[in-house]
């Protein structure tokens, strides 16, 4: 049974079996006095779609970068696979927010996957055959066959992101890291990068943390959420956490959720939006007045 987190209760996931692939215990995260959260306990079953969500300056991508071994937590423990996190594991994948290349950037949509599957920094084409078939499979899958020798650079948003989830997969990763991937994206290509991912964890029982600043595109996929705001949390089903007593009590002021038209619609003391927050979480402060 899934159940609503606060600070001094576990979660138990709906559905989990098996050891979790993530798990954190009185987890704290702070930047000198700024605490950002604590008393974090999280067990992210096999094959679990989990979405963070929150305000700017939160901590959300920190959360991300704690797992990926590039920032350490103030207190408490994480393990991955039962065993310590550390840097550059090959069963985490890592899709990053999207951004554009430079102009005149040499590198190709095919060898970006190559990366994944050789785990080289530099691309390069692996020599066996059965690297380079999987490479091929990889870019079939993701449908990304099409401008495969294509400099990434010259790619679309979507093209880009969908050889970043490429790159991301190659190595079947038992969690998926997700910072972000559906920035910029238009709906068409927001709803192909979220079915590349869905598919994945479907297929491969891989775990998923997904930090977004809209939950909407992604909440036919999402199992519970993770919601951070002002130092505090709350974790369930989107049902259990996107309410207006729930959002009110964990921002300390009048919130209003209203779905309508099969969307979540978060409106505050000052504006009215669909489900959004800021995407850089080391902002120096935290704008605790969006939602």
């Amino acid at each position: 049974m899934t159940t609503l987190q606060t600070p001094s209760r576990t979660v138990t996931a709906a559905g989990s079996g098996g050891s979790a692939v993530l798990a954190l215990r009185d987890a704290e995260l702070s930047y000198g006095a700024r605490r950002l959260w604590s008393h974090l306990d999280l067990d992210l079953a096999p094959g679990e779609f989990v979405a963070v969500l929150g305000p700017n300056g939160a901590g959300k991508t920190s959360l991300l970068r704690t797992v990926l071994g590039q920032q350490r937590l103030t207190s408490g423990t994480m393990s991955f696979l039962g065993q310590p996190v550390r840097r550059g594991h090959r069963k985490i994948g890592y899709i990053p927010q999207q951004r554009l290349m430079d102009a005149g950037t040499p590198l190709r949509a095919r060898d970006m996957i190559a990366q994944g599957v050789t785990g080289s920094r530099w691309g390069i084409l692996p020599a066996s055959r059965a690297e380079r078939a999987r490479v091929d499979r990889i870019l079939d899958e993701v449908g990304a066959t099409a401008f495969a020798d294509a400099p990434v650079a010259e790619l679309s948003g979507g093209e880009q992101q969908r050889t970043r989830v490429g790159q991301a997969i190659a190595a079947d990763p038992a969690l998926l890291l997700c910072d972000e991937p559906l920035i910029s994206l238009d709906l068409r290509h927001q709803r192909g990068v979220t079915e590349l991912i869905d598919r994945q964890r479907r297929q491969q029982d891989a775990a998923v943390l997904f930090v977004t600043h809209d939950v909407n595109p992604i909440l036919d996929v999402v199992d519970r959420v993770l919601y951070i705001a002002g130092g505090r949390f709350r974790i369930g089903s989107p049902d259990e956490v996107l309410r207006t007593d729930v959002l009110s009590d964990l921002y300390g002021t009048p919130v209003d959720v209203v779905r309508t038209m099969g969307r979540i619609v978060i409106v505050g003391a000052n504006d009215a939006h669909d489900h959004h927050c800021d995407p850089d979480p080391h902002a120096p402060a935290p704008d605790e007045g969006r939602i």
